[in-house]
């Protein structure tokens, strides 16, 4: 094949997702240190860029207007804090009760949404950015009436940043949509095609394990779908009356929640159908089918961040025909023992070629959305009034922000005390490491200390034999550059990385001050000590274990999975309509089950006696992902149908029998006594039904069987979580 052009792979670096983010704070930190350079300010530099990294730290995607809103906020925040650290810090006592009353209601801020929460950590950032600034100011014996220079070069710095992101918001308007749905599409492909191997008939071969790895690739499409939702509501609001521009946005993001619904769906226990079908071909052809949609999901995520045509080859179309004739072949020979099973995979075939038909039809741009409810939901607090309410309703221990307030005030408070006890010089990097280690979760934090103490380790002997090798300041201001570039580009998904550049490029930039050198051992001193902290405070104050919550997470999970299956069941009784109140309910029980995913990984970095009930919880987890499945294909089918008084019992009891168990869990409460064989007689009755209905009534009655008969398994899998009580955690304060 011919090697790509230069200009074509300047375009797919130019379209990955990070190249626009690299290349605005290349930006603006070269002309920073081009700026310092040419005036003989090169002293200056380290300030400056420190206010660039805190201006960076609190961007969020927004519109203009939007960001122009949230870069003034920064400002403000960043003069108040440093005013305040400038004022306080010859006075320790009133120091240290600003620090922890100022730490504690900027962590607060974190319940008005994202925007808040980036603002506020990187306030913390800038203030002890300050702190760094003046012990140095002090130690070097400097007059403190200049201490005000330092802090007004970090806001230069956070100002210079926040003006280039509003002017890059406005030139680069919607590029961040158009990234957040590449990223959903190609890993919207990526769960397809794990999908897919849950279509191998092969018998014992680690179900579990495979349903497993779904559920943690479903909590990414979630995520995914959320980012796209909030790219689409800073752009466009929430109204939903998308321009000429912004349909195609908009009908992109709602064919990605329909494959995801479509994709989620199970017809019928694949063991059973491996059963059934294992001397066949059938199965294998729904893999092959489903793997090959997941392909094209892909390639239509990397033709929109190219911004190239999407053009759907013709290997699906034939792959579906395969399906069909396999279909066909079971028909004519008859079996008696698969009709039922036969009728599953007929729906299946059906629910694949739905995407296979969308897909076909994902290149016509002009498709038109009339009769489409476009609208989307907003959580996030728009006046002051629901801002007051959002921040009163976090006034409790029972809080997560509210833990961590608490929790990140005292490590702070704790790396003070520490630097004042040891004398330590250029002491407050403790108190940086710390706030960047300690988070909400002790499993989160235990990863990041790992992560922060190796990064650092790599960073320290990068930047000794780097300035070795290069000497000259010139080399050694354009390595801080390109330190700085890899970090912010890393910080998200390569925590280790981050921190190994981030450590070169500080060091780097304070040997300008003929400090690089001296501060080698110090810092790795001060990380090691700030990660101490940080980890006896996630373990000590009010530690948040998942596993304590994890009642409450399960409870979420049935809760939303009740409210999912009226609305589906209103929609067979009213006709199928994507409205938003059904939306909701889909995307609220997708969102619990990847909340459940996340909370038994942070449960896996816990000690063993808060975690007892880690095996209860993954079981739980695979039941959950069945129901979801099972939910999901009575969602993807469904229209308007006359239902019989038994469905509608059915259906009915399916709705309590779920909030029902919900309610219990969530108040940590043993489960009733349930009469199953009632449940198992119910379930058989409608199988039974179903056999001579119409496709969609055997569809719907198959479902709600297959979900009365997941019950038992549910309420036994609930029931164990509620009895495993771990073990009172040393310390811990009551919620």
């Amino acid at each position: 094949m011919p090697k790509p052009s230069l200009e074509s792979r300047l375009g797919r670096l130019w379209a990955h997702e990070k190249a626009s983010y690299g290349l605005r704070v290349l930006i603006a930190l070269g002309v920073a240190m081009g700026g310092c350079w040419y005036g003989g300010q090169l002293t200056a530099l380290p300030a400056i860029f420190l206010g660039i990294i805190a201006s960076a730290i609190a961007e969020t995607d927004d519109n203009w207007l939007g960001r122009t809103k949230s870069v003034l906020l920064s400002l403000l925040c960043f003069a108040l804090a440093s005013a305040a650290v400038v004022w306080l810090f010859p006075h320790p006592w009133a120091f240290v009760t600003g620090l922890a009353l100022s730490t504690f209601a900027l962590t607060l801020l974190g319940a008005l949404g994202e925007r808040y929460a980036s603002i506020a950590q990187a306030t913390v950032a800038l203030a002890i950015y300050t702190m760094i600034g003046l012990d140095q100011h002090h130690a070097a014996g400097g007059d403190p009436a200049a201490a005000w220079h330092g802090t007004v070069l970090l806001l230069i710095g956070a100002a210079w940043y926040g003006l280039l992101s509003i002017l890059w918001s406005a030139l680069f308007a919607n590029r961040p949509v158009r990234e957040r749905l590449a990223r959903l599409f190609e890993v919207l492909g990526e769960y397809l095609r794990r999908k897919a191997d849950l279509f191998e008939p092969v018998r014992g071969e680690g179900l579990h394990a495979r349903r497993l790895a779904l559920a943690e690739q479903n909590a990414q499409v979630v995520a995914a779908l959320n980012a796209a939702k909030a790219a689409i509501l800073s752009r466009f609001g929430r109204s939903g009356r998308p321009g000429v521009q912004s349909g195609l946005y908009f009908r992109l993001y709602y064919l990605a929640q329909d494959f995801h619904e479509r994709a989620s769906s199970s017809h019928y226990p694949y063991d059973a159908l491996t059963e059934a079908f294992f001397h066949s071909d059938v199965l294998y052809r729904c893999r092959r089918l489903l793997a090959l949609q997941g392909a094209a999901c892909v390639a239509l995520g990397q033709a929109l961040r190219l911004r190239q045509p999407f053009v759907y080859g013709d290997s699906s179309r034939q792959a579906t025909d395969d399906l069909r004739q396999s279909l066909d072949f079971l028909h004519a020979r008859a079996d008696p023992a698969q009709a039922r099973l036969l009728g599953s995979l007929e729906l299946l075939a059906s629910n694949l070629q739905g995407i296979e038909r969308r897909l076909s039809e994902s290149s016509l741009s002009d498709t038109p959305l009339d009769g489409i409810d476009t609208r989307l939901r907003d959580s996030s607090p728009h006046t002051l009034r629901e801002m007051g309410q959002r921040l009163l309703a976090q006034l409790t221990p029972g809080s997560v922000l509210f833990r961590h307030g608490v929790r990140m005030a005292v490590a702070l408070l704790a790396g003070y005390g520490v630097m004042k006890l040891m004398h330590a010089h250029n002491g407050f990097w403790i108190l940086l490491t710390t706030a960047f280690v300690c988070r909400p979760h002790y499993g989160a934090t235990r990863l990041r200390l790992v992560q922060r103490i190796a990064g650092t380790l790599v960073g320290l002997g990068a930047t000794w034999a780097l300035m070795q090798l290069f000497t000259g300041i010139e080399m050694q201001l354009l390595l801080a550059l390109l330190a700085a570039l890899l970090f912010f580009v890393t910080r998200t998904d390569r925590y280790l990385l981050a921190t190994a550049a981030i450590t070169v490029m500080a060091l780097l930039c304070f040997n300008l001050l003929g400090d690089g050198f001296v501060l080698l051992w110090p810092r790795l001193v001060d990380t090691l000590l700030g990660c101490v902290i940080a980890a006896l405070a996630s373990f000590l104050v009010l530690p948040d274990w998942q596993g304590r919550r994890l009642h409450q997470v399960i409870a979420n999970v049935l809760g939303s999975a009740s409210r999912y299956l009226r609305e589906v069941l209103g929609q067979y009784t009213e006709g199928q309509r994507d409205d938003l109140n059904y939306r909701i309910a889909r995307r609220d029980m997708h969102n619990a089950d990847a909340a459940l995913s996340m909370a038994l990984s942070n449960m896996l970095r816990e000690p063993g006696y808060v975690r007892r009930n880690l095996d209860a919880g993954f079981r739980f987890l695979a039941l959950s992902n069945v129901l979801l499945g099972y939910l999901s294909a009575l969602g993807a089918h469904r229209e308007k149908l006359d239902l019989d008084t038994q469905t509608r019992d059915a259906g009915d009891y399916l709705q309590r029998a779920l909030a029902a168990i919900a309610e219990h869990l969530a108040r940590r409460q043993p489960l009733p006594a349930v009469d199953e064989s009632q449940e198992a007689a119910m379930a058989e009755a409608l199988e039974d039904y179903a056999a001579d209905a119409m496709p969609k009534q055997r569809l719907l009655r198959t479902q709600l069987a297959l979900v009365l008969r997941l019950l038992p398994r549910l309420r036994a899998a609930a029931q164990e979580v509620v009895m495993q009580r771990s073990a009172p955690a040393p310390a811990e304060q009551p919620a």
